[in-house]
Formats: structure tokens, sequence, C-alpha cells
């Protein structure tokens, strides 16, 4: 999602990239390569008074409830003169699940998988570094976020189910592409330790999400299942992650994204997206 952003970030930015090893596609973009990994802490000193401002989009581990790759961020950034503005993505997870209420950003926090616990201890570390410093941070919680080249289209070959019309969830979207200029427009507006629903206008179940793909890209419906019925009991079964989202139901209520930062979507809606994305070079993967 950052590299789609890199052009505008280097026009009004220095940018310094923390990398695994050297990539010649951010050289070409003018990209400074900082060669270090969060889970190694003895090579992070090169961060600390770097920059002015932060924008961390690294996820946390695959296990645990904790997030050590935030901490020791945070940890490397007290060492120098502290940036002015840090903006860190999480995701809408954070809420667990609200029966298809709509969900402000001062709903209270439920995470109900281990993958969102992990995002609220990031953004409680980041909160605390906020208050104990003049840095301003912002937390922008993401959806499902899908692109051209990041359409679940496999999921729909594979013959998948969703949840019948009558049980679906509530699902919420972000196109890649908006999601990179909320972070420049948080970079630039955000309010110190405030959080933003950075999802977009639709208001659509999952199935239907799923319908418009399908009808969209000329592939089967996927099959409609009763909560009732164990997916295992179905053709294809479904992952375990897969199963989370599709217990999760909420409505992201946007209003404080446009309202604070003055944020206007490129993809206002699912089906501006998916118009976007049609053509014979998209081909996304599940």
């Amino acid at each position: 999602m950052v590299r789609r952003i890199l052009p505008d970030l280097t026009r009004r930015w220095r940018v310094y990239a923390l990398v695994r090893q050297d990539d010649a596609t951010l050289a070409a973009l003018g990209v400074t390569q900082i060669v270090g990994d969060l889970d190694r802490p003895s090579g992070l000193q090169r961060l600390a008074g770097l920059a002015d401002v932060v924008l961390h989009s690294a996820p946390p581990p695959e296990r645990g409830k904790h997030d050590p790759r935030t901490r020791r961020l945070v940890a490397v950034l007290r060492r120098g003169s502290l940036p002015r503005r840090l903006v860190y993505i999480s995701t809408s997870g954070v809420y667990g699940n609200c029966d298809g209420e709509r969900v402000a950003e001062t709903r209270s926090l439920r995470p109900q998988t281990a993958r969102a616990q992990r995002r609220v201890d990031a953004e409680g570390i980041l909160r605390r570094f906020g208050r104990e410093s003049n840095c301003r941070v912002s937390i922008l919680r993401a959806p499902g976020i899908y692109a051209a080249d990041r359409l679940p289209l496999d999921r729909l070959r594979k013959g998948l189910p969703v949840w019948r019309a009558d049980e679906d969830s509530y699902t919420n979207h972000i196109h890649a592409e908006d999601l990179g200029r909320a972070c420049i427009a948080a970079l630039r507006r955000g309010r110190a330790n405030r959080t933003y629903n950075v999802s977009d206008d639709s208001d659509l179940p999952m199935g239907e999400w799923f319908d418009k793909l399908a009808d969209a890209f000329d592939l089967p419906r996927p099959p409609r299942v009763s909560r009732e019925v164990s997916p295992r009991d179905t053709p294809s079964e479904l992952p375990q992650t897969q199963l989370s989202f599709m217990n999760e139901s909420r409505r992201l209520d946007n209003r404080r994204l446009k309202r604070e930062l003055g944020f206007r979507f490129r993809y206002p809606t699912v089906d501006a997206g998916i118009a976007a994305a049609k053509g014979p070079s998209c081909s996304g993967s599940g």
C-alpha cells in the first residue's frame, strides 16, 4: 500500500524506508533505504533522530497477543530527537463483532482474535508514546483493503461459501490508493492521539461484496450457507482466518476522517473501485 503513494511522498519529503534488503524499485523512486529488521533491535540504531514524520505500516508478528515490533520502533525513536508526527495503520478488527451496528472511533475496543489483540497492543504503545512526547500520533483503522491487484477472486474460483443473506455480516472496505492518500492526509493534518476509521461509503453485507465481484469478473457467485452448518460440511473448507472475518459484523462511521482531515475518496464505494479494476490484466488472489 505504501508503495502506491511513494511518488506523492517523495514530492513532499525526503523519504527513508526501513527494508530488510535493498530494493532497486525503491531506489528508482528516490527513496533512501535503511537496511534493518524490527525483529532485530541491534540493527535499528540508525533510525534514532532520523525523521521528522514517521509512517508505521509494519504488521505485528503472526503469533502472540503483543506487538514487540512496534515496541522496538518506539524504543529507538526515543533515543534521538523525536519525530513531530507519526501515523500508524491499524485495523478495524480492534472493535470485534458489533452485530452490524454503526461504529465510531469512540467505541470500546473488544478484539476477538489474537491478530486484533496484537493491533490493540500496538495502538496502546503508540498512544503512550504520543502522550509522553511532543509527537503527534494518529492511528488509522482500516478494514478490508482492495485494489485491482488484490481482489479475492481466487476465493470465488474455489467456491468458498458466504453466509445466507438473512444471516450475513456487514463488511467494510477501502481502496489501497485511498488508504495511502489518507496516510498523507494524516501526516499533514492528523490530530494528536487521534484515531480515524478509514473506510469508504459502502454499506453492504459481505455476500453482496462477493456477488458484485463475481458479476464483474464473470465468475460464479459464492454459495450461501447457514451459520448453523459448519463450513467444514461444505464442499470447500473455509480457513479459520476467513471464518473470523465472516463472523464480525460492523459498519464503520467515517465522518471524522472527512471532517477533520478534509478527506475526499477517489473510490467512494466498492462499485467505483471494481469498475476501475475491470480489465483483461486484472486477476487477483484470495
